[in-house]
């Protein structure tokens, strides 16, 4: 047979403005300058399509033109332009035009930058 135990109970009181609850755990190492730009670079990794767009041009290790980009994907050549984009426009990637083709690279620094903080 089980006993209840009574816990006493003290009327909740309001803490003074500017008092926090408690202390924090940690503080975090990123400053929100570094937390934007990082949550770009996730942002834009966080498609299936794009993700493995950087494991192949990251693989190829040069510039690879977009012609042999896209049958390896199941997209149109315009919806694999417009992944590149993003990749390009958040600074992880970047191109060089010759004649009618572009030509993709990935920036080491910005994938290195995310990797330096995951590690």
């Amino acid at each position: 047979m089980s006993t209840a135990t009574e816990l006493p109970l003290s009327p909740k009181t309001k803490r003074p403005a500017g008092h926090p609850c408690c202390q924090p755990v940690v503080y975090p190492d990123v400053d929100r300058e570094q937390a934007a730009r990082l949550a770009e670079i996730a942002k834009a990794l966080g498609d299936p399509i794009r993700l493995q767009l950087i494991d192949v041009l990251r693989k190829h290790a040069g510039k690879v033109c977009v012609c042999e980009l896209v049958p390896l994907f199941d997209v149109s050549q315009p919806t694999l332009s417009h992944h590149l984009k993003k990749l390009r426009d958040a600074g992880i990637v970047d191109s060089e035009r010759q004649g009618l083709w572009a030509f993709y690279y990935v920036r080491p620094e910005a994938v290195g930058e995310l990797a330096a903080w995951l590690s």
